[in-house]
């Protein structure tokens, strides 16, 4: 198989990006909600995002600035007020998350353009959407400082919320309920519907040649 190849480092942020968006796809998207120093709510999606570890719980976001510089409200806002809630983003919701993805200046109400419910947090200060199937409340754990373009933010969950209809007893989540979307590259989405299982293999089922088919879900 012939590649084409890029050197990081000859190329224009840009460019990384690009490459970055269009080859680890599809990534999940945080849709975050905090609360500014006065108490006025704000979401915001991000799909530079992903869970780290479980013990302890940490997720992590990258977090964009502005083209001037300045900290994206997400960033600020956790920085006061030292929390905040990742929403999962359902098929249902996209676009009302692609409203809270517009720009809108310092202070602007995205939840009310998106007709979005909130609710309080039940352990920190930040809300969550109400009809999102899943919220994890964030406690801020560190800020990763990597450079002039984006912040790293690393969150400890310490409560989650889940549709009822959505977890068993076992704690087994059942993603056609959650109907999560993934981002791709440029302005592309991808849904979780496509699903099936694939059992990781034990050394000897290998040897033995016991390889284990996809099993689609319907």
């Amino acid at each position: 198989m012939q590649t084409a190849e890029f050197d990081f480092a000859a190329l224009t942020p840009r460019e990384r990006y690009k490459i970055l968006i269009g080859t680890v796809v599809p990534r999940p998207i945080a849709w975050v909600t905090t609360i500014n120093a006065s108490g006025t709510a704000n979401a915001a999606p991000f799909s530079f995002f992903n869970c780290l570890s479980a013990d302890p719980a940490i997720v992590a976001l990258g977090v964009e600035f502005r083209p001037d510089g300045a900290p994206k409200d997400t960033g600020r806002n956790i920085r006061e007020s030292g929390a905040f809630t990742v929403n999962i983003v359902s098929d249902a919701l996209l676009e009302a998350m692609n409203v809270t993805a517009v720009p809108f200046g310092a202070g602007v109400d995205e939840l009310a353009h998106a007709g979005l419910e909130i609710a309080d947090g039940t352990a920190v200060a930040s809300p969550r959407i109400v009809m999102a199937p899943a919220a994890l409340e964030c406690r801020l754990h560190s800020f990763l400082e990597i450079g002039n373009s984006r912040e790293i933010v690393l969150g400890e969950v310490v409560h989650a919320h889940i549709r009822a209809d959505a977890v068993d007893e076992r704690l087994h989540i059942d993603p056609t309920v959650i109907d999560a979307v993934g981002r791709m590259g440029g302005h592309g989405y991808a849904s979780t519907r496509d699903y099936f299982d694939l059992p990781t293999m034990t050394e000897a089922h290998f040897s033995a040649g016991d390889i284990p088919l996809r099993r689609r879900k319907s």
